[in-house]
């Protein structure tokens, strides 16, 4: 395989990467659609709204935010275009929470909302990596050189690991793991969506020492930084495990 892999539209070429971001919005949108429809949302309709506005501005400014902050020795060259072009998904996550709660806080919900997107944005997430695996070297996505034998050679002669495919592989396992612990338990409210992103906060934190990134003199990258503040915020999650787990009501 030859990357980045496009697809040629006559002299021009259209990038497999953007077709892939745009399937995962519009994919994961209906099936969240989905699972609305065949839920008991306590949530109306109007206030639903409201919190995708607030999830959306909270990620868009989180996304960039952190994406410019990635290297520090850059900043002296932000502007518009370079604040644009620079996002990340953790960034994004955590803005979109900041977001969703001040947006529940402001219109007095005070139930989970988030729960019933963490398989949406689990589909989501794997479609837009494929799109990242695929655009090789230009995402900037990819890890450190290795010499595994599941190395790749995103085109510039040196072989690195497939970090975009690292993470691929653990949000198939984290969505298989969730439907089949649900199959026997029920979780609490909110607690879904905790374990969704407390996970994802885990495995970025680990898989950032094998990517080329920005390290501080102390050894963390900023993505690292960020990942800790998310994962104090939910120490709860390690503190009370059991709180996770909607307790069973007997006859």
């Amino acid at each position: 395989m030859h990357f980045p892999f496009n697809i040629p539209v006559g002299k021009s070429v259209i990038p497999v990467h953007f077709i892939c971001e745009t399937l995962a919005y519009f994919l994961g949108y209906r099936y969240y659609v989905y699972l609305r429809k065949h839920t008991h949302d306590l949530i109306n309709a109007d206030n639903r709204l409201l919190i995708f506005i607030g999830a959306a501005a909270g990620a868009f400014i989180g996304s960039h935010l952190v994406g410019i902050l990635e290297n520090p020795s850059l900043l002296n060259h932000l502007d518009l275009i370079y604040f644009m072009s620079n996002k990340t998904i953790v960034g994004g996550m955590l803005g979109g929470l900041i977001g969703v709660e001040l947006t529940k806080k402001k219109i007095g919900v005070k139930i989970s909302s988030g729960d019933l997107m963490v398989y949406p944005l689990i589909l989501a997430m794997i479609i837009g990596r494929i799109g990242c695996f695929l655009a090789g070297l230009e995402d900037g996505t990819y890890g450190n050189p290795s010499k595994l034998p599941w190395a790749i050679d995103f085109g510039d002669g040196i072989r690195r690991h497939p970090t975009n495919l690292y993470e691929i592989a653990f949000w198939t396992f984290l969505w298989m793991g969730l439907i089949t612990y649900e199959k026997y338990e029920q979780f609490s409210d909110g607690s879904r969506f905790k374990i969704f992103l407390v996970s994802y906060l885990i495995f970025r934190f680990v898989i950032e020492f094998i990517k080329p990134d920005y390290f501080f003199s102390f050894g963390l990258s900023v993505i690292q930084l960020v990942c800790i503040a998310g994962l104090l915020y939910y120490y709860k999650v390690f503190l009370f495990p059991s709180k996770l787990i909607k307790p069973k009501a007997y006859a």
